[in-house]
C-alpha cells in the first residue's frame, strides 16, 4: 500500500530506544530507514531483552521491539573514507537521525552544517538527554534518570511508594514519538519550500511536555503536584477500586456517570449525600466516597462489574497484565501484533507490534529486523565505489558480517 512517507529516505544513526523508535514510526509510515551502525557490534540493544541466545545472535528483543522494516549497514565514521561514503548518502537522503551526547556529530566532521553543505534539504534530529545545549547538556542521560529529573517520578505511586519509576521507559519512548512528530512536519516544509531543518529533542523536555496537565496546576494555580497512587486528580470517583475478584478502574469524570453509578451500585443516597453531591465536593472527600463503593463492589467481581458499568456510559476496565490484554480480541482482532519471517531462539516466529495507528485502515507488513550490516555492501555499490575500495571500507566490520550470507543483499 502506498503510505505517507513513502520516498523519505532516513539515515539513522541512533542506538537503543528514544531515536530507534522514532525511526521505527517513520518506517512504518513508508520511509526508507537506513540503520547506519558501529562495525563491531552495532546498535547496543541487538545484545539487550530476555532472551540470550537472541542476543548472542545480534538480535536482542529489545532491539527486535524497534526495528523492523530498517537496512543496516556498518560504517567506523571515525574513518574518514567511511564518513566521505555516509555524506555520499546524506547527498540522497532526506533526514538524518541521531542520539549520540551533544557535539558528538560536530567532532566526527559530521555537524549541521556539513550535513547542509552536501545536502541543503536535509532534515537533522538530535535526540539527547537534555538538548543541545544548556547546563546539563553534556551529561549522559538514560531513562530512568531523565523520569526522576522531569518529576514524573515524584506523582508517580502513592504516598508510601512514591517517588516510583514507570514500569516501561516511556521518557525514552515519548522522546522517539517526539522526534518522529517534528521530522514529519519538517518534511512538510521540506517539500514545499526546499529547506531542510535542524531539530532538537530533549528527553527532559518531551516528558515535561507530557506532563502538562500536573505542571500547568503548578505553574498557574501554585499547586505543588504530589503522589495520588491510582487516584485522578481531576475528579473522584476516578481510579483502582477494589472489587469481588480484583480491582476495577473507574472514571466515573461527569455528574451523570457518577449518578448512574450510584444506582448501577445500589447506593442512589450517594447521590444526595452533600459529601458528594457535586464534582468539587467528592474531589474533598475522595477517600470517604471510596470506602463506600468498595463496600458496594465486594458484591461482584471486576468482569461483571466491567460489563455492567460500561454498557451504562459508565467508563471502567479491569488492570489486566500484558499477556491478559494481548490475547484479547480488541487487540488480536486489529492484527495488533504480528508475525515477521524469521524465528526466535524459542522456535516461534518472531512477533514485533505495530504502531498505535492504521493508515486508510491498513498497514504494510514490515521486513524483519536487519541483520547486523546486511545491506552494507549493495549501498556502497550503490554510491559507485569500486570493488577494491568497498573492500578497503569493509575491512573494518566484523568477522562475523564478513562471513554472514545477507551481508551481500541481492538488488
Amino acid at each position: 500500500m502506498t503510505l505517507p512517507l513513502n520516498g523519505v529516505r532516513v539515515l539513522d544513526l541512533s542506538n537503543v530506544l528514544a531515536g530507534p523508535f522514532c525511526g521505527y514510526n517513520l518506517a512504518r509510515l513508508g520511509a526508507e530507514v537506513i540503520k547506519v551502525e558501529n562495525p563491531e557490534g552495532g546498535d547496543l540493544a541487538r545484545k539487550l531483552g530476555a532472551d540470550p541466545d537472541m542476543a548472542k545472535r545480534l538480535m536482542g528483543l529489545s532491539f527486535v521491539a524497534v526495528n523492523a522494516g530498517k537496512q543496516s549497514i556498518t560504517l567506523d565514521l571515525k574513518n574518514a573514507d567511511a564518513r566521505e561514503a555516509f555524506l555520499r548518502l546524506v547527498e540522497q537522503s532526506d533526514v538524518v537521525l541521531e542520539n549520540f551526547r551533544p557535539k558528538v556529530m560536530e567532532r566526527l566532521g559530521l555537524g549541521h552544517e556539513v550535513l547542509s553543505a552536501r545536502n541543503p534539504r536535509i532534515i537533522s534530529c538530535a535526540i539527547s538527554g537534555f538538548g543541545q545545549d544548556g547546563p546539563w547538556a553534556g551529561r549522559p542521560a538514560y531513562d530512568q534518570i531523565v523520569q526522576g529529573l522531569s518529576g514524573a517520578m515524584s506523582v508517580t505511586g502513592g504516598a508510601e511508594t512514591a517517588p516510583l519509576r514507570t514500569g516501561f521507559p516511556i521518557s525514552d519512548t515519548i522522546a522517539g514519538m517526539t522526534a518522529a512528530f517534528a521530522i514529519s512536519a519538517a518534511l512538510v516544509d521540506q517539500r514545499m519550500t526546499g529547506r531542510g531543518r535542524r531539530i532538537d529533542v530533549s528527553l527532559l523536555e518531551s516528558t515535561l511536555a507530557a506532563m502538562g496537565w500536573v505542571v500547568s496546576n503548578h505553574l498557574n494555580a501554585g499547586i505543588d503536584p504530589e503522589p495520588m497512587g491510582n487516584e485522578n486528580f481531576t475528579a473522584a470517583p476516578s481510579g483502582t477500586f477494589r472489587t469481588a475478584t480484583g480491582p476495577l478502574n473507574i472514571a466515573a469524570n461527569e455528574q451523570k456517570q457518577y449518578e448512574t453509578l450510584c444506582d448501577l451500585v445500589r447506593r442512589p443516597d450517594l447521590k444526595t449525600d452533600p459529601r458528594f453531591a457535586d464534582r468539587q465536593s467528592r474531589k474533598v472527600h475522595r477517600a470517604a466516597l471510596k470506602v463506600e463503593l468498595e463496600a458496594a463492589l465486594a458484591a461482584r467481581g471486576a468482569e461483571e462489574w466491567e460489563a455492567l458499568f460500561n454498557a451504562r456510559g459508565v467508563p471502567a476496565g479491569q488492570v489486566l497484565t500484558v499477556p491478559q490484554v494481548l490475547r484479547e480480541p480488541q487487540i488480536t482482532g486489529r492484527r495488533f501484533v504480528e508475525e515477521l519471517d524469521g524465528e526466535t531462539s524459542a522456535g516461534h516466529p518472531m512477533r514485533v507490534t505495530r504502531p498505535g495507528f492504521l493508515i486508510d485502515g491498513g498497514y504494510a507488513k514490515p521486513e524483519p529486523p536487519p541483520a547486523l550490516g546486511q545491506d552494507t555492501e549493495r549501498w556502497l555499490r550503490a554510491l559507485a565505489y569500486d570493488a577494491e575500495t568497498i573492500d578497503r571500507l569493509r575491512a573494518s566490520t566484523t568477522t562475523a558480517e564478513r562471513q554472514s550470507p545477507r551481508s551481500i543483499p541481492k538488488d
